[in-house]
C-alpha cells in the first residue's frame, strides 16, 4: 500500500464488522463505531459480536470508540454501515466541518418518509463531500470466511472509484468500479423488497420455478424504475443488481428473504419485528430488514413516477394491508396477459 488510511466504519452490525476485520487484516487502522455505549462495552470486552458475528473473533488492533465525531475526524475514509432508517438521525449527531474525508456508503435502503437515497441524505446534511456506493452480493457470514465476493465501488469521481477500490480488493473481495450511484443504490435497496415477495413463495412452499418468476419479473420491474429515476439500464443487470438480487433471493442468510418466508407462514409483521428489535434492551438489537422500510417508499415511488411494481404493490399490501399472501400471489398470476 502506498498510503496507509485510517479508517472509521460507523456502524456495528454484521457487515460493518465484518468490513473493519477486512480492512484491518489489510493493514489499515479501523475504528469501529456503534449507537450503543452498553453493546459496544460487549464488543470490546468479549472481541465477538455475539449478536450479528457469533464465533467470529474481532483483532484486538480494531479500536472500539464510542465517540462518532472523534471516529470521524480521525478518519480518511468514514464507512457508513448504519440502516437507512437511522442514517439521518445519526448523521445530525455529527459535528461535521473538515470535509477532506471520503464517506463510502454500504448501505441498502431508501428513507420512507422523504424517498431519499443515502446519497442524497447524505447532501441534504453534509453538502457536497467526496463520497461512493459499495454494494452487490456480499453476505457478511460469508465475506468475513473469506469465501470469494465480488462487489462493485460506484462514484462520479473516477480517482476516488480507484483509490476505493485498492482500498478493498483482496484475493477473496474482488471490488469493480462504475459510475452510476444511482442505480448501484437503487438496485441495492430495490432488490429486498424482491426478496420479501421470494421467502413469501417459499413460505407458501412453492418452488423454484415460482422463486424464478419473482426474481426475473422482480428485475424487470426494479429496471423500470431505475431508468425512469435516471440510472443507467446496464447496472441493472451488474453485480449491484442481478447479482444482489439473485443472493438475497435465495440465501437463506438473507434477512429479507427470511422475514418474507415467515410471511408466508402466516406470522405478523409485528411480531417478527418486536423480535428483532427489542425496544426493552437496547443490546439485543439484530438485523432489521431493509425491505420492510422500503416497501413504503417504493410504492410511493412507483406511483410518483407512475412506474408498473406489481410484485411491489403485492409486498406492500401484504405488509401494510393485511392481505393474504397466498392471495396476493394469485393476483400476480392473474395479471392481464402481455408481451413480456
Amino acid at each position: 500500500m502506498d498510503k496507509i488510511y485510517k479508517i472509521g466504519i460507523l456502524g456495528d452490525g454484521a457487515w460493518g464488522t465484518t468490513l473493519s476485520i477486512l480492512l484491518s487484516k489489510k493493514g489499515y487502522p479501523v475504528t469501529l463505531w456503534g449507537n450503543f455505549p452498553e453493546y459496544l462495552r460487549i464488543l470490546d470486552e468479549k472481541r465477538e459480536n455475539i449478536k450479528y458475528l457469533p464465533g467470529v473473533k474481532i483483532p484486538q488492533k480494531i479500536k472500539i470508540e464510542k465517540d462518532i465525531n472523534k471516529v470521524i475526524l480521525n478518519s480518511d475514509v468514514v464507512i457508513l454501515a448504519i440502516p437507512s432508517k437511522f442514517l439521518r438521525s445519526v448523521l445530525k449527531k455529527v459535528n461535521f466541518q473538515n470535509k477532506k474525508q471520503i464517506f463510502v456508503s454500504v448501505i441498502k435502503g431508501i428513507e420512507d418518509r422523504s424517498l431519499k437515497t443515502v446519497s442524497e441524505i447524505i447532501k441534504e446534511e453534509f453538502g457536497l463531500i467526496n463520497f461512493a456506493v459499495l454494494s452487490g452480493p456480499t453476505i457478511a457470514n460469508e465475506v468475513v470466511r473469506e469465501i470469494p465476493t465480488v462487489a462493485v465501488i460506484s462514484s462520479k469521481n473516477e480517482k476516488i472509484s480507484k483509490e476505493l477500490q485498492e482500498i478493498f480488493f483482496t484475493e477473496y473481495f474482488r471490488v469493480y468500479r462504475n459510475n452510476d450511484v444511482l442505480g448501484v443504490e437503487l438496485g441495492g435497496a430495490l432488490k429486498n423488497i424482491i426478496a420479501i415477495a421470494a421467502g413469501i413463495s417459499d413460505g407458501l412452499g412453492f418452488g423454484a420455478n415460482s422463486k424464478a418468476a419473482i426474481l426475473t419479473r422482480g428485475l424487470a420491474e426494479i429496471q423500470r424504475l431505475g431508468i425512469k429515476m435516471g440510472a443507467k439500464k446496464r447496472t441493472f443487470f451488474g453485480i449491484s443488481g442481478l447479482g444482489d438480487l439473485a443472493t438475497t433471493c435465495m440465501s437463506f442468510e438473507s434477512r429479507n428473504r427470511t422475514f418474507g418466508e415467515r410471511i408466508g407462514m402466516g406470522e405478523k409483521m409485528e411480531d417478527i419485528l418486536n423480535e428483532m428489535l427489542d425496544i426493552n434492551d437496547k443490546t439485543k438489537i439484530r438485523g432489521i430488514p431493509e425491505g420492510v422500510t422500503a416497501v413504503r417508499a417504493v410504492y410511493k415511488l412507483s406511483k410518483n413516477y407512475n412506474v408498473s411494481m406489481p410484485i411491489t404493490n403485492e409486498v406492500y399490501d401484504v405488509l401494510y394491508k393485511n392481505k393474504p399472501p397466498r392471495v396476493a400471489l394469485k393476483n400476480l398470476m392473474l395479471r392481464s396477459k402481455k408481451k413480456e
